[in-house]
């Protein structure tokens, strides 16, 4: 049977299509199907280490032909609300190489800078510190109180040597240390995923989510009016699944069953 041409679908990318450096196996033929099938598709990615670009290389690598416009980021949503909102340089603590995803907006540099028009924080990885935890800090407490934009609220993901913390506990941090309440683009916000519903051009009750985070990919889907679908592959763990009150419409060892549970269920 094939797909409803009506359906259409959210990936995620890590832990769902690669884990680091390698491809999670039946992916890129998932991805043939999905194409094959005219399933309408888009990548959502809380992504905040490398620009669009990159991880358009990076799917390359692993097989799979996408383009930027393809991909769904948090701060190319942030990016938008930038250009209407922010009201002076942009302090957005990203890698380097992801600042390209701002698209020309005006950042602040400290010492250059001693206020910020907006305050974005992403996934720094190892390069947090204390001293640049302090300067978000600073910047969030001058008396504009200027807003506090989170790329994304993971709490942690899967790298090839273990968990790694992502971008929700430096928020968090920064909001209880501030008193500030984050606005947050990217998963599990539901603004995000009408974003990427208005790009496939479908609704939400047409439009599955695949990922490997019960909590932002299938719980924020699912509160957004989607349909979850969780895989065993990433930072999947059976003892968060068994203890949540949140539960997927099915739960596949990985993208590969992707196809044949679609055409069984759909």
């Amino acid at each position: 049977m094939r797909p409803d041409p009506s359906t259409a679908l959210l990936i995620d990318m890590d832990g769902v299509l690669y884990q680091g450096e390698q491809s999670i196996a039946g992916a890129a033929e998932t991805l043939d199907w999905l194409r094959a099938n005219a399933v309408a598709h888009r990548f959502v990615t809380n992504a905040s280490s490398r620009p669009r670009a990159q991880l358009v290389a990076r799917l390359a690598g692993h097989g799979i032909t996408v383009a930027e416009g393809d991909i769904l980021t948090p701060l190319v949503a942030a990016a938008d609300w930038l250009r209407e909102h922010a009201d002076g340089p942009v302090a957005a603590f990203v890698p380097e190489a992801t600042l390209a995803d701002l698209g020309g907006l005006a950042l602040a540099h400290d010492p250059e800078h001693d206020r910020a028009g907006a305050v974005v924080v992403g996934d720094l990885g190892a390069a947090w510190d204390f001293a640049t935890l302090n300067r978000a800090f600073r910047f969030l407490m001058q008396p504009d109180a200027p807003p506090l934009l989170a790329l994304g609220m993971t709490r942690y993901w899967r790298a090839e040597d273990g968990l790694r913390l992502d971008t929700a506990p430096f928020v968090m941090a920064l909001a209880h240390a501030s008193g500030r309440q984050p606005q947050v683009f990217g998963k599990p916000a539901a603004a995000f995923f009408e974003r990427a519903l208005a790009a496939l051009g479908t609704g939400p009750a047409t439009t599955w989510m695949i990922g490997d985070d019960l909590r932002g990919d299938v719980g924020g889907a699912q509160a957004a009016g989607l349909r979850g679908l969780l895989v065993r592959t990433g930072k999947f763990r059976a003892a968060e699944l068994a203890a949540s009150d949140i539960r997927p419409e099915a739960v596949l060892d990985s993208i590969a069953d992707l196809p044949d549970w679609w055409q069984a269920n759909g």
